[in-house]
């Protein structure tokens, strides 16, 4: 029994070596259905181990660029200098779209409040205070809301998730803009920091009369009460897979050719005005043709099988024309 069972072993171990590994790193944002896919993958395709990092978009970029992954993932498009620091070529791969949200926890509160983009800017500035605001007052009539200190919670890391934010807040509010702008990483005025999105939800979770800011996932996972977003058209719409494919149905129809472009604000009656793609970062030289091969593969099966995963989580498929786009970059990855 001995010899057999060594010999098990041995085997076992001599398959598991065989594996093409590959690494990546970056978003934390999508990391649930990422986290699924290169499991699934994983399970159909054992010869490929796809081992992902969830960091941020920020530190995801600077290894991508260091070069100790084979591929990144950020939810906000490199920028041209950001690309520029990259030795090889690299291609943005929308892969699901997903919504940032605002989760609060009010005790006593009804468990959905209206937010205007004014209002959250202003909440995050520092400059609305108190939960009885009148601003918060205008966006909730007829809702009692506490005479309590409004605690801002933001994200501590580089993050895309406050990129898709900041860019929203950026393009409501001029005040935001000239004061504090989108980016991955800003000087927040006012709150607390809290690590990536479980980090965020956990400490709104834990905190009285906090706001925060987290991927739909994470407050729907969490059991956490998020608000309907005042949206360009007038409307107060809450997060859902219809309302997030809504804010992405006109880019789709004008996609650049590197899909780098935000969906923030857009247009659309019924569109959630926070909403965003978010990418895989893909060097177009590979030195290792067989993680090439594997790495090329898997986008072929993430833009086919894969999207028909992501609803279960709460993330959005890709609209059918930028499928079709994607499929033809896959050729520039060698």
């Amino acid at each position: 029994m001995k010899t057999v069972f060594f010999a098990l072993v041995l085997t076992a171990g001599t398959y598991l070596a065989a594996a093409q590994q590959i690494t990546a790193a970056g978003a934390s944002f999508p990391a649930p259905i990422y986290q699924k896919w290169f499991g699934d993958y994983h399970k159909a395709h054992s010869d490929v181990q796809i081992n992902y990092q969830s960091i941020g978009s920020g530190a995801g970029i600077q290894q991508l660029t260091s070069g100790t992954v084979d591929f990144g993932a950020s939810d906000m498009p490199m920028t041209d200098e950001q690309v520029s620091k990259i030795k090889v070529h690299t291609l943005h791969f929308p892969t699901v779209l997903g919504a940032v949200v605002p989760t609060y926890n009010i005790p006593g509160a009804p468990a959905e409040l209206k937010f205007s983009g004014e209002t959250l800017a202003g909440i995050f500035l520092g400059r609305i205070k108190k939960w009885n605001d009148p601003a918060l007052a205008k966006d909730n009539p007829g809702v009692k809301l506490p005479a309590e200190d409004i605690i801002v919670v933001h994200r501590s890391d580089g993050s895309g998730t406050t990129f898709v934010w900041t860019d929203f807040l950026s393009k409501v509010s001029p005040e935001w803009k000239s004061k504090v702008g989108a980016n991955t990483s800003v000087s927040w005025p006012a709150g607390l920091g809290g690590a990536q999105n479980d980090g965020v939800a956990g400490a709104v979770k834990q905190t009285p009369n906090s706001i925060g800011y987290v991927e739909l996932i994470y407050a729907v996972r969490n059991k956490m009460p998020y608000g309907a977003v005042k949206n360009a058209a007038g409307n107060f719409v809450k997060a859902d897979l219809a309302s997030v494919s809504e804010a992405a149905a006109g880019a789709a129809q004008n996609m650049p050719a590197d899909f780098r472009v935000s969906i923030a604000n857009a247009p659309g009656k019924n569109a959630y005005p926070i909403s965003s793609f978010t990418w895989l970062l893909i060097p177009t030289q590979i030195p290792d043709a067989k993680k090439a091969a594997a790495i090329k593969a898997f986008l072929q099966w993430m833009l086919t099988e894969g999207q028909g995963e992501v609803s279960a989580l709460d993330y959005a498929p890709l609209p059918k024309e930028v499928v079709s786009k994607e499929m033809r970059q896959i050729a520039e990855v060698k």
